[in-house]
């Protein structure tokens, strides 16, 4: 195997483990390194046994290094924990792209290239890139002048990396009032707009229902994200109250999806809300939510979920071609 791709491996499933960012930044460094050795050295260093005196590479690394050079299973995976989600298979294979990551251009951890690389791996056709807007300084969010200068490198790598198709995106803020945060002219020109609630999470039901509502009907939105707002892991945040019932009539109504998203602390919408946004006749969009390659193979938990809730591929988004998902984002 070579040593490189064998690096990235275990740092993707580092990062499908949930593993400490730290911990994956070490094997991508390792195979940054690798990959920029002249011919032959490598394998002189492996014989010789100096891999450690590599700047950035270090016993564990050297050991995947060891075992890829002799073609030996990666012993360094066993350490590494596999993902408990199960079921799921027949909607995971129908699913030909993601609408819902992020990259280093927000607060990713990898280049817009490496997550489009890593999904094409995975066999999706598509992925949208759905970096911050603006008001999530916390995440780097990108302003108007950065969001355009993206839609340029994402036009490049679409030349680059065709067939394979990044749709243009942005994860954009509802503001308190339900107004988006970004211009009606970039939000026009977007492929994919997921519209999250990223603050005021505890505000009275009633005011929360109105700000969804208004924001599920503005024209520009696609994708109603993480509804609820909760987290599940760790100390956790319960879910934002608000008029359920109401806010998936209104998804269903302006054609906007509902996210099944996939990250293992939000696991969002809960199962009940599921059900009662598949009872309105909702599209949905089970998305992997992912800041790091490795994420991107998060999508089973949500198409796990879809599927115990009765949801089939006709009824998801990213099941769609990129040229009939399209014209279904374009047609809002």
């Amino acid at each position: 195997m070579d040593a490189v791709r064998a690096l990235r491996q275990v740092a993707f499933q580092l990062e499908r483990a949930s593993a400490p960012t730290f911990r994956v930044a070490a094997f991508r460094r390792a195979a940054a390194v690798v990959a920029a050795l002249p011919a032959g050295e490598l394998a002189l260093r492996a014989e010789r046994g100096t891999l450690t005196e590599l700047p950035g590479i270090g016993r564990s690394t050297a050991g995947v290094i060891a075992d890829a050079l002799a073609d030996r299973e990666l012993a360094y995976l066993s350490r590494v924990p596999e993902p408990v989600e199960r079921g799921g298979d027949e909607l995971l294979a129908a699913l030909r792209g993601d609408c819902h990551t992020h990259s280093d251009w927000s607060d990713g951890g990898s280049s817009i290239r490496e997550m489009a690389l890593a999904a094409r791996d995975l066999g999706r056709e598509h992925v949208a890139l759905t970096d911050h807007s603006p008001r999530l300084r916390v995440a780097n969010g990108l302003s108007a002048d950065r969001l355009r200068r993206q839609l340029d490198v994402v036009a490049e790598l679409n030349v680059e990396l065709a067939p394979f198709l990044i749709l243009t995106g942005v994860e954009v803020d509802v503001l308190d009032d339900g107004a988006l945060d970004q211009s009606d002219e970039l939000l026009s020109r977007l492929d994919v707009v997921v519209a999250s609630v990223h603050s005021a999470l505890r505000m009275q039901a009633s005011e929360m229902t109105e700000r969804l509502l208004t924001a599920v009907d503005n024209p520009h939105v696609d994708v109603l994200g993480h509804c609820t707002g909760r987290l599940v892991t760790g100390e956790g945040r319960p879910e934002s109250r608000f008029d359920a019932k109401a806010v998936f009539d209104a998804c269903a109504e302006n054609g906007v999806a509902v996210e099944i998203n996939s990250r293992p602390e939000r696991l969002d919408p809960p199962r009940r809300l599921l059900r009662l946004a598949a009872a309105a006749g909702c599209r949905f969009a089970i998305d992997s939510d992912a800041h790091a390659p490795g994420q991107l193979d998060w999508l089973r938990a949500g198409c796990a979920r879809a599927e115990e809730c009765g949801i089939g591929a006709d009824r998801v988004i990213n099941a769609l071609s990129a040229g009939d998902l399209l014209e279904l984002t374009r047609s809002r």
